[in-house]
């Protein structure tokens, strides 16, 4: 296992450095550069140059790269040039709200979309079986913006229960402000929800009809002991990593979410540094979420030991 770990932390910081040259050269070869967005098309060359000098921008790509890269390492996270404000306050704040709406998002589509899954492997090919899993296809088959602008008119515009905006003010505690967290929680749960319903329902539909299932039922142990204690165990173990892949979207990937409701998170704050060719802020962002990414595997694939011992990880003796 500590051999295990030590190349998965090696990897992690590889592919972690890898993200940061595929960004930086990205967004070298992309047209335009954040000086043309502060000052606007209107802007006369002579204020681009002056611009772009004070920025650092005239410099050569690779110099402006190993700084910043040498501020990372003393734990700089630089200063966003679009914002003209440190970055390292901008991101705590962006990643504390994105991170309240993922524990939302995480406590009630998690717990939901098992019970889902279970509800429809135990009933399979039966009308809660058919019910559900349409349910999830019908899911899973919209975008997050579609699911968003209904339920924005549904409970907005029609009944007039929510507000149609989660846009607060970015240093505000996102709890204070509960009622703008429910409509993008909801829209997030709904996606949840059929991701895991339906890995859920094949992995216990599996499980069901093996033999180890079969010989527990035939011995007459109570349905109740059989699901719970042999069946959804290994049931389970699938879904461990759908769990853990959703942990870093909902963390980074939320762009098109965090825009539809004007929500301060870090998905929004990776498209504004998009948007505006701030590469300092852009590289911190995808950074953070590509360690999300990384991170959440490495603690499904322990999970997944936790869950079954059988699995060994080579490495060798005592690994």
């Amino acid at each position: 296992m500590a051999r295990y770990l030590v190349r998965r932390i090696c990897f992690m910081v590889v592919s972690l450095a890898l993200v940061t040259v595929v960004v930086f050269a990205v967004t070298e070869i992309l047209p335009g550069d954040v000086a043309t967005m502060i000052l606007g098309k209107q802007a006369t060359p002579d204020d681009l140059a002056a611009l772009r000098e004070q920025l650092g921008l005239n410099r050569p790509p690779h110099v402006r790269y190993f700084d910043w890269l040498s501020g990372l390492l003393q734990g700089d996270l630089g200063e966003s040039l679009r914002f003209g404000v440190p970055i390292a306050p901008l991101l705590w704040q962006r990643l504390r709200n994105s991170a309240v709406l993922a524990a939302f998002t995480l406590t009630i589509g998690v717990p939901s979309g098992v019970v889902l899954g279970v509800l429809a492997g135990l009933a399979r090919d039966r009308w809660p079986d058919h019910l559900i899993s349409i349910g999830s296809l019908t899911a899973v088959s919209l975008p997050e913006f579609v699911t968003a602008v209904f339920l924005i008119l549904v409970f907005s515009s029609w009944l007039g229960w929510l507000p149609p905006s989660s846009l607060i003010d970015a240093g505000t505690n996102p709890l204070n402000a509960i009622s703008h967290l429910i409509l993008p929680t909801a829209t997030l749960v709904v996606a949840m929800w059929a991701h895991i319903a339906r890995m859920t329902r094949t992995n216990m539909g599996e499980v069901m009809g093996s033999n180890y299932i079969r010989t527990a039922i035939l011995k007459g142990l109570p349905m109740r002991k059989v699901v719970l204690e042999h069946a959804l165990k290994n049931a389970l173990l699938p879904t461990i990593s759908i769990v853990a892949m959703n942990v870093g979207w909902l963390m980074g990937g939320l762009i098109i979410v965090e825009s539809v409701y004007a929500y301060p998170g870090l998905g929004r704050l990776l498209f504004m540094a998009i948007r505006s060719h701030d590469v300092p802020l852009l590289q911190v962002v995808t950074l953070v979420i590509a360690f999300i990414y990384t991170t959440s595997n490495l603690m499904a694939d322990l999970l997944y030991k936790y869950s079954n011992p059988r699995i060994r990880y080579r490495g060798g003796p005592g690994a």
